[in-house]
């Protein structure tokens, strides 16, 4: 556990400074092909969730007598 403590008190500080060049706006390519793809996923959910609200407000609106139309045997 000690040693676990003391892997974590020498990685912790490590990381925060390799933050600090994360500010310098030197943004390559791949993360904007990232984030691209990121965008594409959301609205590829975005969509169908739509069409679904959409198609339940529908369904919603019809007439009640349109289910009692419907034919007994």
């Amino acid at each position: 556990m000690k040693t676990l403590a003391a892997l974590i008190g020498t990685i912790a500080p490590a990381t925060a400074f390799a933050t600090e060049s994360a500010a310098a706006g030197n943004d390559g390519i791949f993360i904007w092909i990232f984030l691209g793809f990121f965008a594409m996923v959301v609205v590829g959910q975005l969509i169908p969730a739509v069409m679904l609200i959409i198609g339940m407000v529908k369904g919603t609106r019809t007439k009640a007598g349109a289910e009692a139309k419907t034919v007994e045997r």
